[in-house]
């Protein structure tokens, strides 16, 4: 009578590590699911933390925050001018810091960063003329100040136009 139990618990252990896990994902990709996630990636981690400290560090109103950005998809003609435009507001102000492809880009002959400062406020314009087969990629625009940090991305690619 006790192998019979212990085999009846080998069994539904099997069952449950083997069997089940293969019904399981056979059924994925049939159509949508029961149940829709509860996480959503990209938004800000809301909540208590353990001290208030931290929980006044984190949900800091000066912290910095983009409130304007250029479009996300951006498609660009070859010779032509690119631009991106990112308003940030903090208190202190924030600084802009702008990378492509995750590499920080400074300006150069072809690439100028333009900014305006205003109280809490600050306006940044990335141009790139003109416009070369190289510079497609991923642009991100980082507004940091001293109680947190908010980023944009801009996808672009570029078209060919013929005369």
């Amino acid at each position: 009578m006790e192998k019979k139990k212990i085999f009846n618990a080998m069994v539904a252990i099997l069952f449950v590590t083997v069997i089940l896990p293969s019904q399981v994902s056979a059924r994925r990709g049939r159509g949508r699911g029961r149940t829709k996630s509860k996480v959503q990636i990209g938004l800000p981690v809301t909540g208590k933390y353990r001290d208030p400290e931290s929980d006044q560090y984190y949900n800091n109103n000066n912290g910095a925050k983009i409130i304007m950005a250029s479009h996300f998809d951006y498609e660009y003609v070859l010779g032509h001018k690119i631009a991106f435009l990112c308003t940030a507001r903090g208190n202190p102000r924030p600084q802009i810091t702008w990378y492509k492809d995750g590499i920080e880009i400074y300006s150069h002959l072809y690439l100028h960063v333009h900014e305006w400062k205003m109280e809490e406020t600050i306006k940044s314009k990335l141009e790139i003329d003109p416009a070369t087969q190289m510079d497609a990629g991923v642009y991100e625009c980082y507004a940091d100040n001293m109680y947190s940090i908010d980023r944009r991305s801009f996808k672009t690619d570029f078209s060919i136009v013929f005369d």
